[in-house]
């Protein structure tokens, strides 16, 4: 939650800087001065605007103390801003020890307690501790030639297809109503018994609720050719439907 810490002009912002969605006083530009040099460069392209964090958040915690994951978390932006708007509890998994370094130095400067940073792979991660998620392009970096954050861990197609298919084994095995917010890209990891409840930001965030039970033999079927798409029913997982 937000708390009363206060911001020195010339440095990082406070959580008492990040308003709600409908106004906003803090630009991403003075919200990354939180971070180092060279992780703030790379925000444009690979971490969360602030609002639409702010946004995600609001989308993602229907209750006091939702637990949230955030996977592919990076410095930790969404979970941060997330942390500082909502009553939700916010976890982020990142790989890049550097980025997770920074995630927690700057939960440290907010005083954010609820949030929190793990460093491993999100085939290590037990799902069952979390009720809501949130994913921001967290594995196509396997498969664009270009836009890479650094060579700092594996990157391959083969990688892509295995945490795709199972983070949406992983969302298929959970209670229905689960909620799922996805920022850009095409969704590779929603499982077709998901439908899109809303988008926001030029249908760049789309929340995913979870509406039927999953089938596994359905989803072996892989992936839609065209992936995520948009038909006259509105956007739909890019898989197979039963």
């Amino acid at each position: 939650m937000r708390n009363d810490l206060s911001m020195r002009s010339d440095a990082a912002p406070s959580a008492e800087d990040i308003e709600d969605p409908e106004g906003f006083s803090i630009e991403d530009e003075k919200f990354d001065l939180i971070y180092p040099a060279q992780i703030r460069k790379l925000s444009p392209v690979f971490w969360t605007p602030v609002a639409v964090a702010a946004a995600a958040a609001k989308l993602l915690v229907t209750a006091p103390h939702t637990r949230v994951l955030d996977i592919g978390c990076g410095p930790g932006k969404f979970c941060l801003v997330a942390a500082s708007l909502t009553d939700g509890r916010f976890a982020g998994v990142e790989q890049r020890s550097d980025l997770l370094a920074a995630a927690r130095q700057a939960a440290k400067d907010l005083q954010l307690t609820d949030v929190e940073f793990l460093h491993g792979n999100v085939m290590d991660v037990d799902f069952s501790e979390y009720e809501a998620f949130y994913l921001f392009n967290p594995f196509e970096e396997n498969i664009f030639t270009g836009h890479k954050i650094d060579r700092a861990v594996p990157l391959s197609p083969a990688l892509f297809k295995r945490y795709t298919s199972h983070v949406a084994a992983q969302l298929g095995a959970k209670p229905i109503g689960t909620r799922v917010v996805t920022y850009m890209g095409y969704a590779d990891d929603i499982p077709s018994c998901y439908d899109c409840d809303s988008t926001l930001f030029g249908d760049d965030l789309k929340l995913w609720i979870k509406r039927r039970e999953y089938e596994p033999d359905i989803e072996l079927l892989g992936l839609r050719v065209s992936r995520s798409y948009r038909g006259s029913g509105g956007w739909a997982a890019p898989r197979q439907r039963g």
